[in-house]
């Protein structure tokens, strides 16, 4: 909606570019609202959460436009750690200023947090997880139309030339390749900007975020279990991770399983099996271990120590971003790095639609939810919740 409060046709319903940030204009129960319910309602892994929050900030609520929000995906991807987690963070920080950083993160994370947490009280008291694929069988095509509607708008926004268009597909073959996320991100950003560069004749210097080199293990093998070990094992990892829940594995496979012997390769798999079926942040499977490792205590830890890195990550990147957008060639940079991001979103769409999509059934319930994404602003949540009862009705029918 064109007249909604603090649009500008500028820069695509957000602020001029390169202009300073606004007095903040929402206030924190707002803020809180949203984030908790996204924390409720976002399955299907990071890139199905930026879809749901880009429809909640940009399609209905006009809080910023498609420019800043690709601004803010494009430094969320650069740093560390969940990039939907810092996605919450960014948001709630451009809405309410410093107390809705904290508390747009902290919603987004509690809900996953209480579910996972019980799902690991029902695991060491029964020996196994609840099943739940009737409800995942309605969902997960419902969250692929979803995304799938967040990439055709955000594309029209982000990809501004032949030569974006063209990298965003260049990344998409070189990740199904097997290509490094993070020199993907990095590569693609430092590519525009040379090419940037040599187009104005001003090839000047510009710097690339460099992933931190990954710390040792912090005790010996076999070590016994100890609650600061617990904690600063995952604040390690939060602090040093890129990437998907299975990037994640192998840190905690690498910690817990090899290093530590805190974990079985079983009770792994297990706890990143809980991260992918609830809702909110995969990271969230730190909870699951830590509630196996230290109980109650052990997951609010593990939990605190995983994202910690991601609040304090966003709170030093974000006074960057306006200087970003006044520098071309770190603008030019930073839109690489964009394409670059819509590119891996891309490729990780398509791998989940192929698990996701299996029958007719589930194929017409994407189209159908598509279809209503495309045509109005319905809430995501309702379209979450018919798609799980559906899921339910089809499986009971079918047996």
């Amino acid at each position: 909606d064109p007249t909604a409060p603090g649009r500008r046709a500028d820069d695509g319903g957000g602020r001029a570019r390169g202009s300073p940030p606004p007095a903040f204009r929402g206030s924190l129960g707002e803020v809180a609202a949203l984030f908790l319910k996204l924390g409720v309602i976002a399955f299907g892994g990071p890139a199905a959460h930026v879809a749901m929050m880009r429809r909640e900030v940009v399609d209905r609520r006009g809080w910023i436009g498609d420019q800043e929000f690709l601004d803010l995906f494009g430094a969320a991807n650069l740093i560390p750690g969940p990039s939907s987690t810092e996605m919450a963070i960014f948001l709630g920080y451009v809405r309410a200023g410093w107390p809705a950083l904290i508390l747009a993160g902290t919603l987004f994370i509690l809900p996953a947090m209480l579910i996972v947490m019980a799902l690991a009280w029902a695991y060491v008291r029964f020996g196994s997880l609840p099943q739940s694929e009737w409800v995942l069988y309605g969902i997960k095509p419902v969250i692929i139309a979803i995304i799938v509607q967040a990439l055709w708008r955000l594309s029209k926004t982000a990809l501004k030339d032949w030569l974006l268009g063209g990298l965003t597909i260049a990344v998409i073959l070189l990740y199904v390749r097997g290509g490094n996320v993070v020199d993907l991100l990095v590569g693609a950003g430092a590519f525009i900007a040379i090419v940037h560069g040599a187009r104005r004749r001003q090839l000047s210097q510009f710097i690339a975020a460099v992933p931190p080199a990954a710390l040792g293990s912090p005790v010996a093998a076999g070590a016994p279990f100890s609650m600061p070990v617990l904690f600063l094992t995952f604040l390690k990892i939060g602090a040093v991770t890129y990437g998907s829940g299975y990037v994640l594995l192998a840190f905690l496979r690498s910690d817990f399983v090899v290093h530590l012997h805190w974990l079985t390769d079983r009770q792994l798999i297990d706890a990143i099996a809980v991260g992918q079926l609830t809702p909110g942040p995969v990271f969230t499977t730190a909870t699951f271990v830590g509630y196996l490792t230290g109980g109650l205590r052990g997951a609010l830890l593990s939990t605190l120590g995983i994202f910690l890195p991601s609040f304090i990550f966003v709170a030093l990147i974000y006074p960057l971003i306006p200087r970003v957008r006044r520098s071309p060639t770190a603008r030019a940079f930073l839109d690489g790095v964009t394409a670059a991001a819509l590119g891996l979103m891309a490729a990780v769409t398509w791998q989940l639609g192929r698990a996701a999509v299996i029958d007719v059934a589930t194929a017409g319930m994407a189209v159908a939810a598509l279809g209503v994404l495309l045509r109005s602003r319905v809430n995501s949540a309702w379209l979450v919740i018919g798609g799980a009862l559906l899921g339910v009705v089809i499986k009971l029918i079918v047996g």
